[in-house]
């Protein structure tokens, strides 16, 4: 029973940090890098880029990762470009939450960072 209370709060506090780095004006650095690492996780993307002006987001999805191979450099892995629309940041980025127990260390060590280095979490 503690073990689904504490990936509530995970869930919770994520999806907090999402509405908190989602504000109207300009998007600061270290919340891009947020938005990167949550769309580079849920769509396993290599590359990720977000046009927040045209509410576009750019990405390289790895379509086999059993190609990848860390010992050389992968020059013919294949991969999907792709080029989505959205209409609200926040509301796509919590539609890319996943609730897997390997998701879940992901957000928990984001959350970590954020809150170690910036302090913006509420308990």
């Amino acid at each position: 029973m503690e073990n689904s209370s504490l990936k509530g709060r995970i869930l919770r506090e994520i999806e907090s940090l999402i509405a908190q780095s989602c504000p109207k004006q300009k998007v600061p650095i270290k919340f891009e890098n947020l938005h990167v690492a949550l769309l580079k996780k849920y769509y396993n993307a290599a590359d990720v880029s977000i046009d927040y002006h045209r509410k576009r987001v750019e990405m390289d999805i790895v379509m086999d990762d059993l190609a990848y191979d860390p010992q050389k450099v992968n020059t013919d892995l294949p991969i999907l470009h792709a080029n989505l629309w959205f209409r609200n940041l926040a509301d796509f980025l919590r539609s890319c939450l996943d609730k897997d127990n390997r998701s879940l260390a992901f957000y928990a060590g984001l959350l970590k960072s954020y809150q170690n280095n910036d302090r913006i979490l509420v308990a």
